[in-house]
């Protein structure tokens, strides 16, 4: 495993060289990549010029978020669904093979065994667009009840039912995105990953619960920092992930309101040191194995 500084879901802006020096300075092993400002700066300038900083830093490009809503009207779908390989592509080129969705957890449209099925075929597509380029689809969900307040129609908020959209996609190249907090809100135990395989899952995010929320209350903004009060047992998940053989990226994802700052280099630093300290008392090394004493 190796850990991964999740720009654009703590909203972390700057260039891909500042990106890439607060990557380095504050200990990650890699970077998320805005996929089409990627892909464009291949267009323009050739792939040489677009990935000359990533290859002189040698850092590791861990995954792309799905860069447009799969909910659209059909022909929007179709029209960026054209672009997905493309912009796959220049990102297989860096070794970027991982792209990243999460299903929203309620509406107001479509009634859930209607949902599925829309979600199931937009999904096939969206794989088999993935696919030339070698790249996988990991799915994810949102496990906070308040985001389904007030909503028509519930859908996928839980382990179990994603995992049976994900079998009812039946693409080679589709997985999970393990949410730890959302595992955890959504009422499973990090005991429930032994049933995964590590060729399930596509990439891991972590975060910590305050002790005085219940699950059933906890909000997004009640996402802290892995270690923050140890409600959500992140070492003995990582563990576990060890075992298994996971060896893909792991981000921490806390809310950004709990980080308290707006300036870049506190942020970064106070993500890295919550993913050291994981690292640390899960038992791994650098490179995310389990120590022998770990093992034994």
């Amino acid at each position: 495993m190796y850990k991964t500084l999740n720009t654009s879901a703590l909203g972390i802006s700057g260039n891909q060289s500042e990106i890439i020096e607060l990557a380095l300075t504050y200990g990650f092993q890699a970077i998320d990549l805005d996929v089409a400002d990627f892909a464009t700066r291949v267009k323009l300038r050739g792939m040489p010029y677009a990935r000359r900083l990533i290859d002189s830093a040698q850092i590791r490009v861990s995954w792309f978020q799905l860069p447009f809503d799969w909910e659209t009207s059909g022909e929007v779908f179709q029209k960026n669904l054209e672009k997905l390989g493309g912009y796959a592509a220049a990102a297989a080129a860096v070794g970027c093979t991982r792209c990243l969705a999460t299903v929203t957890a309620a509406g107001d449209v479509r009634p859930y065994h209607e949902n599925f099925e829309f979600h199931r075929e937009r999904f096939a597509q969206i794989c088999k667009a993935l696919e030339p380029s070698g790249t996988r689809l990991g799915v994810g969900y949102r496990a906070s009840a308040p985001l389904r307040k007030d909503k028509a129609f519930q859908f996928i908020h839980e382990q179990d039912a994603l995992v049976l959209l994900l079998k009812m996609v039946n693409a080679p190249n589709i997985g999970i995105l393990l949410d730890v907090w959302d595992l955890i809100v959504s009422g499973g135990s990090v005991e429930a990953i032994r049933g995964m395989s590590a060729e399930q899952i596509v990439a891991v995010q972590l975060a910590d619960l305050p002790e005085d929320v219940a699950l059933t209350a906890a909000t997004e903004e009640a996402r802290l920092l892995p270690g923050t009060t140890d409600r959500v047992d992140t070492p003995a998940a990582m563990a576990i992930l060890a075992e298994l053989g996971y060896d893909g990226p792991v981000a921490v994802k806390p809310h950004r309101s709990v980080l308290g700052t707006t300036r870049r280099d506190p942020i970064v630093k106070r993500l890295g040191e919550a993913l050291d300290a994981v690292w640390k008392a899960a038992g791994l090394t650098s490179r995310g194995k389990l120590t022998v004493s770990a093992e034994s």
